[in-house]
């Protein structure tokens, strides 16, 4: 299924017909699953924790593509449910345990024992120095940083002034960077 020459205003009239509904959700899955995935997953962090909340994430999407208004983009609209559907795995969790500094450690050994995670020292540094920054912040920056999303996007997934975002992009740089060097 070539996604390519579909525009996202066809897809969604795709979904949003009886007979082509579950043509149009796979062609949206094909199109956005990569992207969502690595989203949630510099969120989640485990594969298996991500898949899960991909597919909720899909599920909602599902569920709810009749009321998208393409008022706003697409993937910016995506996005938002997946941030949300992540925040959510969060929450669920904080609700079941509470989180000891042992778990806290062990999530940076388990981004490195990951079998889906092939990245050198710099990047484990990184996602080290990210997990200690506040949960919005780390959003920010993540969306910046990793996907390249325009500020003015990120204020429609965020639902945040472009101001800010920016103040929290630059104000979690500084924090990774200080982290950073005061590891060297």
């Amino acid at each position: 299924m070539d996604t390519v020459s579909y525009s996202d205003d066809q897809i969604i009239k795709l979904c949003n017909e009886s007979t082509t509904r579950e043509k149009g959700f796979r062609l949206l899955m094909t199109k956005y699953q990569e992207r969502l995935y690595w989203h949630i997953r510099r969120m989640v962090k485990t594969h298996e924790d991500t898949d899960d909340v991909l597919q909720n994430t899909f599920v909602k999407v599902y569920r709810n593509i009749a009321k998208y208004r393409s008022e706003a983009k697409l993937y910016t609209w995506l996005y938002k449910i997946a941030t949300n559907e992540s925040l959510n795995h969060f929450r669920k969790i904080e609700r079941n345990k509470a989180i000891s500094i042992d778990d806290e450690k062990s999530k940076i050994y388990d981004l490195k024992s990951d079998v889906y995670f092939d990245g050198n020292v710099a990047q484990v540094k990184l996602a080290s120095a990210i997990d200690t920054l506040p949960e919005k912040q780390k959003i920010v920056f993540n969306l910046r940083y990793y996907d390249e999303m325009p500020y003015k996007d990120m204020s429609e997934v965020l639902s945040t002034s472009v101001g800010a975002l920016k103040a929290s992009y630059h104000l979690a740089v500084k924090k990774i960077e200080n982290i950073i060097s005061n590891e060297s």
